[in-house]
């Protein structure tokens, strides 16, 4: 009998040697309510790319800081940079046409040149070359030098003009 317990042993030894030994499967418990993820987020709404509904001239956008120049209904330039009036001074919103444009002009009120003027208020609210800082203007619309010509080239008396929030 020993043996035969001897044999059994040495033969169970080999056959558990060779056998790869699987490994134990683990079932995760099921998920509870405080378990379950968020569903995602939706993504947040764009903004238009022009929010203006003029068809041709341009288009101003205060909380973005952003002015573009309008052609047929599409942005032709932009949209570009832009920095408008102070506290006190702000620029103000709507529909406007050009009224006349300046190449070289200087504001006597505040000792200020402002090359590439396209005036579109009567109380002196144009578009021109100007600091870019937030703030920086008193009412007028701040364009960096390259853009100030650009509008000043493409805007012509009539064009239409709109500052929207």
């Amino acid at each position: 009998m020993r043996v035969l317990l001897v044999v059994a042993t040495a033969l169970l030894a080999s056959a558990c040697a060779q056998a790869p030994v699987a490994a134990p499967v683990v079932t995760p418990p099921p998920a509870t309510g405080s378990e379950v993820p968020p569903p995602p987020q939706p993504a947040p709404p764009r903004l238009p790319a022009n929010p203006c509904t003029i068809t041709d001239g341009a288009c101003v956008r205060l909380s973005t800081s952003e002015s573009w120049l309008i052609s047929g209904g599409a942005i032709s330039y932009g949209p570009v940079k832009s920095a408008f009036g102070m506290p006190g001074n702000e620029t103000p919103t709507g529909d406007f046409q050009v009224l006349y444009k300046v190449r070289y002009d200087r504001s006597l009120a505040y000792d200020q040149d402002m090359p590439y003027s396209v005036y579109f208020r009567d109380d002196g609210i144009a578009f021109h070359q100007g600091d870019l800082a937030p703030g920086s203007s008193h009412g007028c619309v701040h364009l960096a030098e390259e853009s100030a010509a650009k509008f000043f080239d493409f805007l012509q008396p009539g064009a239409q003009v709109q500052v929207v929030a």
